[in-house]
């Protein structure tokens, strides 16, 4: 190299460097005095929160000073601020009792650690030189705790230790490895012959289930949002499920509009192409007067009346039309209370979604997840959480038939 081009760029790399070291020290002064201010006065800005330091410099100047060799090495400082994790490690994974674990978590702690089992495959993650990454306990445990509560992102990082942008993506990783390795195992429709026993037990024959829509809150989306106000004029996503004798879901389709008429999201599933098909139920028929009757399922009087759903009769009514209305109207009140308690577990689907619109149907899905898992080991509905929830609820009123 000619070594006039030679000096130039040494003449540069020194400058460089001078003013490079001189910002350094500023800014180094700046934030200790910073620092001095803010433990004196007690208080804590959200930019400390995340971050503590940082320096920005042009990248040419630093790869110059790094190939010359003249790039100083400066004492590393601490970037991220230290949060206590005890509450988790020292109180709840050791101390919690049952009832603790179902009021905090809507399971007991055996139930957890199977459904962390489950989906440990999808969410371990492996230790870096920066940081150790969170345990699949550790991660699941934050999405449960924010699905369950309308608790804030802060709040929950602040519960567990961990910045509020962690606390949304635990949440979403954990919802996406529900569905990915639990929904189509747990969400499913069992024995048949059990569920038709079941609502045969409860007055009426040959029944495969109940169908029912239910609107949860949302955020309004960037596009199309008209789209999503329902008839009561908030921002809504339809979920509708055909749920079992016990109230466990057999088949859930999220994600419509909630100006979407519950009629129009049915015709559009995939169990209403199998009904119609006559492939979803064995072909198990019985005889009720002259007539065969298939399996059927239940819906109200927003669903269309089909050789396989039966709904209420409407106008003036016999003694036998009552009857016969009496009977569907209590086995289908399995699918209310099921939405019932869905939300009254899983309360965040009380309040406004602040997921996005891609987001969100995967949150409700992995709670419809948790749902039958906790129905399925038997938790109890904890005393108190209807009440709390309808408090919720009475915000976001659901739409009338």
């Amino acid at each position: 190299m000619d070594p006039e081009i030679t000096n130039g760029i040494l003449t540069v790399v020194n400058t460089s460097r001078t003013l490079v070291l001189t910002i350094l020290n500023n800014e180094l002064q700046r934030q200790e005095e910073r620092r001095r201010q803010l433990l004196l006065s007690g208080e804590d800005s959200d930019d400390e929160m995340e971050a503590e330091f940082s320096i920005t410099a042009g990248p040419s100047v630093l790869e110059l000073l790094l190939l010359t060799g003249h790039l100083l090495p400066i004492e590393c400082r601490i970037w991220a601020r230290e949060t206590s994790t005890d509450w988790w490690d020292r109180i709840v994974l050791t101390v919690w009792d049952d009832s603790q674990w179902l009021r905090n978590f809507r399971m007991r702690k055996s139930t957890f650690l199977e459904l962390c089992d489950m989906l440990s495959p999808a969410l371990k993650r492996r230790n870096t030189n920066m940081r150790a990454a969170l345990t699949v306990e550790k991660r699941v445990a934050i999405a449960l705790w924010k699905l369950a509560t309308p608790d804030s992102y802060r709040s929950v990082g602040n519960q567990f230790g961990v910045g509020k942008s962690t606390v949304g993506a635990a949440v979403m990783q954990v919802a996406k490895a529900i569905v990915k390795l639990l929904l189509r195992k747990v969400v499913t429709l069992g024995n048949v012959q059990v569920i038709v026993d079941g609502f045969a037990a409860m007055g009426f024959p040959n029944c495969g289930g109940a169908i029912d829509g239910t609107h949860i809150p949302i955020l309004a989306p960037e596009h199309q949002g008209t789209q999503y106000v329902n008839r009561k004029g908030y921002f809504s996503m339809v979920l509708q499920a055909l749920v079992d004798h016990k109230g466990r879901f057999t088949h859930i389709h999220v994600g419509w509009p909630g100006r979407v008429h519950d009629a129009r999201v049915f015709r559009s599933t995939s169990l209403f192409k199998r009904l119609q098909q006559g492939n979803y139920f064995p072909d198990q028929k019985i005889t009720v007067g002259n007539v065969q009757m298939p399996i059927v399922i239940l819906g109200d009087p927003a669903y269309p009346l089909m050789p396989w759903l039966m709904k209420p009769y409407t106008g003036s009514l016999d003694s036998g039309q009552e009857l016969f209305n009496y009977r569907l109207s209590k086995c289908r009140m399995v699918v209310e209370c099921a939405f019932g308690r869905l939300k009254g577990r899983w309360r965040s689907l009380l309040t406004r979604s602040d997921l996005s619109q891609t987001n969100v149907p995967l949150a409700i899905a992995a709670c419809c997840v948790l749902h039958n898992l906790c129905e399925t080991k038997g938790e109890t509905f904890m005393a108190g959480g209807e009440a709390e929830a309808n408090h919720l609820a009475a915000e976001y009123e659901q739409p009338e038939t």
